[in-house]
């Protein structure tokens, strides 16, 4: 059983979230959230509300009862790129440098750890 959770048009260059993301992919969710807070970078912040959304839509799904949440891990989170604003800046000679802002959605997945069968094959 594994919950989502999904953040959309954040105003932060996906390559800068993306090492925050890797940085708490596979965790268990406490772990990661004493990781985030602790963390210097900007997008930690919008990454810690995501997993902590994520938590919370397992938390409301049906059978979810059952399963301790402290035991919940970071199954996928990943950063996709989002709309690009394009802003021009003036330059010498009457000419325009193009900035592009961009922007990411990222994807938080939790769930379940994962049992092993013993059966290697």
């Amino acid at each position: 059983m594994e919950a989502k959770a999904i953040c959309r048009n954040l105003r932060i260059a996906p390559r800068k979230v993306r090492l925050v993301a890797d940085l708490v992919r596979g965790m268990k969710v406490n772990d990661a959230l004493v990781q985030l807070q602790f963390n210097q970078k900007r997008s930690s912040t919008p990454v810690s509300k995501l997993v902590r959304s994520a938590v919370a839509n397992f938390k409301q799904m049906d059978g979810a009862q059952a399963v301790d949440v402290d035991q919940l891990v970071i199954r996928a989170i990943w950063v996709d790129e989002g709309p690009t604003a394009k802003r021009f800046l003036p330059r010498a000679m009457g000419r325009a440098t193009t900035l592009r802002k961009r922007s990411s959605h990222i994807t938080v997945v939790v769930g379940e750890k994962k049992q092993d069968t013993g059966a290697e094959a």
